[in-house]
């Protein structure tokens, strides 16, 4: 008789020390299935990680053709960003990019955190965007899809090479991030900020450090975000914080007294969104809440159903970035309450200040090697 369908695996697989995913899925366009069961031929050590050297980030340079994204969805805040690198060693497990790494035939689990590719020409493609006579000015949104203050970034510098031509062109842009590395780029940032052309927030998903350690396992610790967002508001650059994702049962019960510590700190804005689970990213949360929260896996799951329409996720444009239901009308009134005794969001976010832009000498791009130029 066959055995029905586990949401959650019986045995899930040992966390390794530093990541967030428990597997390497493979992404949904491979063409053949893998799966690794026990014929009875295993020896007792083999498949046992004890001893196995630890899995190494890998950093693949990329020369990108273009580096501004446009999107018209009705529901997200910008219609233009700019992503330096694709995958993200923070490792977040609810990343919402992960299922980015599946066109790359690579997996959305640790091939997503492990295997990083880095847009070496992004701030020469950026300056030739800019540049050319027909570009019309509007806000950038920086590092929305996987971080752009990633740990590679401090060897790299490629973040603040995009940062600079923003800078020198008066260029306005907005940068959401959960890393300290951002502190760095403030000699850039203080006087765009005085100019009113930047703005920043910071992720919180909750204060406890053990959590956050499993979730987000190469992210700067909860207290350093904290002092993040106090060193960005010192320096007069505008700063919010998002909680995002708010996870029922695990970083939930943390939402006041995040937004609490955060407004202590100097956060002037605040924002959340419930926990989505597109494509692969929804298998990967699973495995992780079998493996680190086994005791409240299926209420995590089943409070996400609650307010997701009874799905694991809604792609619809209308649902996915909200939620719905009594839960989730409750998480917003606790929201509301919260800013409001806080004094977040009490002004109207302001726009940034596209007066001051400059476009750079338009450059005429490089001819493909593969093609004669004919004039």
């Amino acid at each position: 008789m066959p055995t029905p369908d586990r949401e959650f695996p019986v045995a899930p697989p040992a966390p390794l020390k530093g990541r967030g995913a428990v597997t390497n899925m493979q992404g949904r366009y491979e063409k053949d299935a893998r799966e690794r069961v026990d014929d009875g031929w295993l020896h007792e050590t083999d498949g046992d990680d004890e001893g196995a050297p630890p899995l190494r980030t890998q950093v693949f340079e990329e020369r990108a053709k273009s580096i501004l994204t446009h999107n018209n969805s009705p529901d997200i805040p910008f219609s233009v960003s700019l992503n330096p690198y694709r995958g993200c060693e923070h490792g977040c497990i609810y990343c919402f990019a992960r299922p980015t790494h599946s066109y790359l035939g690579l997996s959305p689990g640790l091939d997503f955190e492990s295997r990083i590719y880095a847009k070496v020409n992004a701030a020469e493609l950026l300056r030739r965007e800019i540049g050319k006579p027909k570009y019309e000015p509007e806000s950038i949104a920086l590092g929305v899809n996987t971080d752009a203050y990633q740990p590679v970034e401090r060897d790299l510098k490629i973040t603040r090479s995009v940062i600079q031509v923003l800078h020198d062109c008066g260029h306005p842009f907005a940068a959401i991030t959960k890393s300290s590395l951002i502190e760095r780029d403030i000699d850039l940032l203080a006087p765009m900020a005085e100019r009113g052309q930047v703005m920043a927030a910071i992720t919180v998903t909750t204060l406890d450090a053990d959590i956050a350690r499993t979730l987000e396992p190469r992210a700067a610790t909860p207290a350093r975000r904290l002092r993040t967002i106090r060193t960005l508001a010192e320096a007069g650059i505008p700063v919010g914080v998002s909680i995002a994702p708010v996870i029922p049962f695990v970083t939930e019960p943390d939402l006041e007294r995040v937004l609490e510590a955060c407004a202590e700190a100097g956060a002037k804005t605040a924002s959340y969104i419930v926990l989505r689970l597109p494509w692969e990213v929804a298998p990967l949360f699973k495995d992780w809440l079998a493996a680190h929260f086994p005791d409240r896996a299926d209420r995590v799951m089943s409070r996400v159903r609650d307010m997701r329409g009874g799905k694991d996720y809604d792609a619809d444009f209308a649902k996915r970035m909200k939620s719905e239901g009594l839960w989730a009308d409750m998480l917003k009134q606790r929201f509301q309450q919260a800013t409001k005794r806080l004094g977040l969001n009490a002004r109207q976010r302001g726009i940034l200040d596209m007066s001051d832009f400059k476009p750079p000498a338009f450059v005429k791009p490089v001819p493909d090697k593969g093609q004669l130029n004919l004039f």
